[in-house]
């Protein structure tokens, strides 16, 4: 009896792990992406054309360039970089701010987040769904890490006065980013200005001069 309630146990532990990981567990070693593939999504290359460059990615060590009104640089490791990181769900990128560099409030629809910092200040935080809205927020030094929920609108901002470089890691091979400012007033073609005014309790004129910007 005691075996069978082991055994179910285990069977049951297994199928919950099944249902709730993010990402399924690979069927083979590898299946390093091939864009030209008629497959829609992870089309593979057949192995014995796969080579180390499939898995390798050189660049990290160069600072982004920071020349823009964001005062920020990603540097992005995914598996469009990368195509050996299909199906591995995993992908990394570095962060490069200059001072009073900041990266929009955004979201990763696929992914969770973990920041590290490996030079200077960086603000990090995100907000929790409704209902509360609850803001959570830290200033990161060197070697400090701050872990994003999944989906969860955040931001990153240098605090410091000199520049700071993060890496970040993600769950997903290509974790997708949607910036709120430029999904909302972005979008293409627009959303309704008269819906986002009363959405956003702004008048016609001002939701429209924002839609010009983005």
């Amino acid at each position: 009896m005691a075996k069978t309630v082991l055994l179910l146990g285990i069977i049951a532990l297994n199928v919950f792990c099944t249902v709730f990981a993010f990402g399924p567990i690979p069927l083979q070693d590898f299946c390093v992406a091939d864009p030209a593939s008629s497959t829609r999504v992870n089309g593979c290359h057949v192995p014995a054309t796969v080579q180390a460059d499939d898995f390798f990615f050189s660049g990290l060590h160069v600072a982004g360039n920071t020349t823009n009104p964001f005062g920020a640089a990603l540097t992005p490791v995914t598996v469009t970089q990368v195509p050996g990181l299909n199906t591995l769900g995993l992908s990394i990128a570095r962060l490069d701010f200059a001072p009073g560099g900041f990266i929009p409030p955004h979201t990763h629809p696929r992914a969770t987040e973990i920041v590290a910092v490996l030079e200077g200040s960086l603000e990090v935080g995100f907000v929790t769904t409704n209902p509360g809205y609850k803001h959570f927020n830290k200033v990161l030094e060197k070697g400090d890490v701050f872990v994003v929920p999944l989906g969860l609108v955040h931001y990153q901002r240098n605090v410091g006065t000199g520049n700071t470089v993060a890496i970040a890691a993600l769950n997903g091979q290509n974790a997708g980013i949607i910036a709120v400012a430029s999904a909302v007033f972005g979008a293409d073609p627009a959303i309704n200005s008269d819906y986002l005014a009363k959405s956003f309790l702004l008048d016609k004129k001002t939701v429209e001069e924002l839609q010009a910007k983005f």
